[in-house]
């Protein structure tokens, strides 16, 4: 019986946000804690943790919302954003919840149809490769989408061509993460077009080539792919190529008008939670086999359409000839 209050006093301790000393004096609560000293401690949070703390009651919810905070996790994330000029997005916090989660399986890869959505006319892609953690490449690329080269072109966005890089060790694909964020300046809104950790490592053996993708699968059926994908020699560590394209069920490219319709529709639409990069891989393996079974139903209605054909001209060739010998 003596040791009841005791416990009722650390179960007390555990609800209220007031901590107690040993003597039973309030001891010093977080809220008393200065404000420039919270925003160091907030500062060490990642983003996802800070916005859960930003909602667990309104003395948080404006230390939370700190933009130097927002701004510090955005480029520890993607260096690339401080060559991304400030009046090309909505702030560090919104782009922050555009980007980071991926975009939902489930969002529609053909939103041309519907009014509401306006193509971008410039997009600005924040392009971030790194290698085991420690990164190799940043790089913004700035993307005239109104032109009608680009419009009427399959859509491929190239943050790295031709000239390359070779990088200060021996690269390992499959342990790239790549980061591809699309913003349109006009709205401000972002998404992010890769997976983060490759879904699939091809090896070319006559090139001696290895292609990491990077893909984000949208759409139910056969849906679109947005395929970033990293090009490199791994023997000699040579970065050759870094690029975007966006395919559709059957490997054929999307047009650039139609792929615009698809990153606007990504931007607009729902986002996905936890376990999404696991997420995108499974969807992505199967969009691969999807891909590949149409493609053999595809032969085998051609050639079966090749075998009558053949039958058919057979059978008229033998009639002609018939009708020669009995004339």
């Amino acid at each position: 019986m003596a040791t009841a209050p005791r416990a009722t006093a650390i179960a007390d301790d555990r609800c209220c946000p007031a901590a107690f000393a040993a003597d039973g004096d309030a001891a010093t609560a977080i809220e008393d804690l200065p404000a420039d000293v919270m925003a160091l401690v907030l500062r060490r949070l990642d983003g996802a943790s800070l916005a859960a703390l930003g909602c667990s009651c309104a003395a948080f919810r404006d230390l939370a919302a700190d933009p130097d905070a927002w701004r510090a996790l955005c480029l520890a994330l993607w260096p690339s954003l401080r060559d991304v000029p400030a009046a090309d997005h909505k702030g560090h916090r919104r782009l922050f919840a555009d980007a980071f989660p991926l975009p939902s399986a489930a969002a529609s890869p053909a939103p041309a149809l519907d009014p509401a959505h306006r193509l971008p006319a410039r997009l600005v892609s924040a392009v971030d490769l790194h290698h085991r953690g420690a990164g190799i490449m940043s790089r913004v690329v700035e993307t005239d989408a109104a032109s009608g080269w680009f419009l009427g072109a399959p859509f491929r966005v190239d943050a790295l061509v031709q000239e390359g890089f070779t990088a200060p060790a021996p690269i390992a694909p499959a342990e790239l993460t790549l980061s591809w964020v699309l913003i349109d300046p006009s709205t401000g809104r972002a998404v992010n077009a890769s997976s983060r950790r490759p879904v699939s490592v091809e090896r070319r053996w006559l090139t001696g080539e290895t292609v990491a993708r990077f893909a984000v699968v949208l759409g139910g059926g056969g849906g679109v792919a947005l395929d970033a994908a990293v090009t490199c020699d791994e023997r000699l560590g040579h970065v050759r190529e870094v690029s975007l394209c966006i395919v559709d069920g059957e490997g054929s490219g999307v047009s650039g008008r139609d792929g615009l319709a698809v990153v606007a529709a990504a931007m607009a639409g729902a986002r996905q939670g936890r376990g999404a990069e696991d997420a995108a891989r499974l969807r992505y393996e199967e969009f691969v086999k999807g891909r590949a079974a149409r493609k053999e139903r595809k032969a085998r209605r051609e050639g079966f359409i090749d075998l009558c054909c053949s039958s058919v001209g057979a059978a008229a060739f033998l009639g002609f000839l018939v009708m020669l010998t009995f004339r």
